[in-house]
């Protein structure tokens, strides 16, 4: 398993060296859209708001679901690839597990995901004057939302193996996930706090709002139903796509697009 990682590390490393301008693309087009979205605000506001830790909120929110965009995208976008070039098949018959693959594939893509995700965020706390705190901690609450984004993933990643594209769906998500992640689940009281923790990614989401934007200190429990959030959501992914993949095989669609 190892050695299997290390060969998708490689081969991950070789995808980024070689499209480096893709890379330099992505970085810019999201702090353009970020930044574009921040003036829009204070132009709406007629230039009196006062954003406070609100602004910090939004920013763990925006650089967590980029971060999740790519995850996503990842799974989705391996499979289809795959499928429309002819060689989906050759991955499913490899002597390792596809599932096992897809996921170290996503991981070692991951890594390198993550120093993009901190230029930007770099770039945006510079464009903004607000910088954010960082924790070790962080770690965790981080955990738990890439765990609930690998399952959002692979379920994705179901349909696009039945059917062999899902574009459609998984962009309405994405967008859809923008909303999910910006909205401060963590300040709710009530009934509509236990409904929050039944939202994918929410409750890690605002435990991070909580440690970098708020300076709070870590939330246990709050972590906690974090973690059982992302752990649940990881299984009904893995759960979907083997079922997708049985029942892909049982009609003898695999190699087919």
């Amino acid at each position: 398993m190892f050695e299997l990682f290390v060969a998708q590390l490689k081969w991950s490393w070789i995808q980024y060296k070689r499209y480096a301008h893709e890379i330099f693309g992505g970085v810019i087009a999201l702090t353009v859209t970020f930044y574009g979205l921040f003036l829009s605000v204070g132009y709406i506001a007629g230039g009196t708001i006062r954003f406070g830790d609100r602004l910090d909120s939004v920013i763990v929110g925006y650089i967590l679901w980029s971060l999740i965009i790519f995850i996503m995208n990842g799974v989705n976008a391996t499979l289809q690839r795959e499928a429309q070039v002819g060689t989906l098949e050759q991955l499913f018959i490899s002597p390792f597990n596809v599932r096992k693959t897809l996921l170290l594939r996503a991981v070692s893509d991951l890594v390198f995901q993550f120093v993009v995700i901190g230029i930007v965020l770099i770039f945006i706390m510079a464009i903004t004057g607000r910088w954010l705190a960082f924790s070790p901690v962080l770690i965790l609450p981080l955990m738990t939302v890439v765990l609930g984004a690998y399952g959002l993933a692979f379920a994705i990643g179901s349909l696009t193996l039945i059917f062999k594209t899902a574009q459609q769906l998984a962009g309405i998500l994405n967008f859809s996930l923008l909303f999910v992640l910006t909205i401060p689940t963590e300040t709710w009281t009530g009934l509509q706090r236990y409904l929050g923790y039944l939202i994918p990614m929410t409750t890690g989401a605002g435990v991070m709002r909580d440690l970098m934007a708020r300076q709070s200190g870590l939330d246990w429990i709050a972590l906690g139903a974090a973690f059982l959030n992302g752990i649940v959501y990881f299984a009904i992914g893995m759960f979907l796509f083997r079922w997708s993949e049985r029942e892909t095989k049982r009609r003898g669609k695999l190699g087919g697009y």
